[in-house]
């Protein structure tokens, strides 16, 4: 098992250093530093004196990968791509174009996100695992039909639907929680009720239809026909043969939900006003600060290859069969 952990941790290296790479390329192919010191300053006309020092007091002045220049190490290290991108990986993001601490909005907004995130995933997972295994239960009847049903319009209809449809009906009409916004202490969990519940429901239809298919494809196994021969109640089917086996496609599903877990769900946290990575996101793609762009799409490099070893890891949990070497 730790030798398996250390190598794919080994492997995480050079995969995590191309995105890095390929992430940079296409960020200074498609602006040059002097086209992004004219998106920041904000003048039709910007001076070439303005442009330059604009570039001096952010490292852009520098070469892109290679310095001449320089001598020895310094001809790779003095160069944009080394002080913005290779230093990432000691997760030292450095400052965005706006001159803020990065690492210190990441800290300070990764709270914010998880308040939302953690609670949507785990109930989501919960909430739809359950509603799937009742139509399986019920499986070929009218409750059955209408769940598959319901599930087909609840994946039609928009997230945008389902968060402007709570905030209408839940703050404006029952005016039971805020329409947006963020306090402190006891008082955030009024702010947060609404941005899970809507996190919930709007999971609801793809989850539980994704999840029937994978327990459906179990229920008519060798295994649950005889299981159920020998007269083992149909709640202890489902839930010790069906859901135990389903777990691993149900496990590797989940692996894509980890980033968003740190991230933050850039369309909720925008509407709602929480101050979390998501919205954090959106202001530096609507600012074209291309520094934190380049943080968060590294971070969540990070976090999905982490996800894909903890998912490697849990199949041995759940199906002792598979061992890692």
């Amino acid at each position: 098992m730790l030798a398996y952990i250390v190598r794919r941790l080994l492997y995480a290296i050079p995969i995590l250093l191309g995105v890095n790479l390929l992430t940079f390329a296409l960020f200074f192919v498609v602006n040059t530093p002097d086209d992004m010191a004219r998106m920041q300053l904000g003048i039709k006309r910007v001076t070439p004196e303005a442009i330059a020092r604009w570039k001096s007091e952010r490292g852009y002045d520098k070469p892109l990968f290679y310095n001449s220049q320089a001598e020895a190490s310094a001809k790779f290290t003095d160069t944009i791509f080394y002080s913005k991108s290779i230093r990432m990986f000691a997760f030292d993001f450095g400052r965005s174009d706006d001159g803020r601490d990065i690492g210190y909005e990441i800290r300070n907004r990764m709270g914010p996100s998880l308040a939302i995130a953690l609670p949507v995933f785990l109930l989501s997972l919960i909430v739809t695992i359950a509603f799937a295994l009742l139509q399986v239960m019920f499986r070929a009847t009218y409750l059955d039909y209408g769940g598959v049903a319901l599930c087909i319009a609840m994946m039609s209809i928009s997230s945008m639907f389902y968060i402007i449809g709570g905030q209408f009906v839940f703050s404006k009409v029952w005016n039971l929680v805020p329409i947006s916004g963020y306090g402190e202490g006891v008082d955030r969990a009024r702010f947060l009720l609404l941005p899970v519940l809507v996190g919930i429901v709007g999971s609801i239809g793809s989850g539980a239809r994704m999840y029937r298919a994978f327990f459906l494809e179990e229920a008519f196994k060798d295994y649950v026909r005889t299981a159920r021969a020998k007269g083992v109640p149909e709640m202890a089917v489902l839930f010790r043969h069906v859901l135990k086996n389903a777990m691993i496609p149900i496990l590797t599903g989940a692996v894509v939900v980890i980033p968003s877990l740190f991230l933050g769900s850039l369309i909720t946290e925008s509407f709602f006003g929480i101050p979390g990575l998501g919205s954090y996101t959106i202001e530096a793609i609507q600012s074209q600060d291309f520094a934190v762009v380049r943080s968060m799409v590294f971070i969540g490099s990070v976090l999905y290859i982490v996800g894909l070893i903890l998912t490697d890891i849990s199949y041995t949990l759940v199906d002792p069969r598979i061992r890692l070497q």
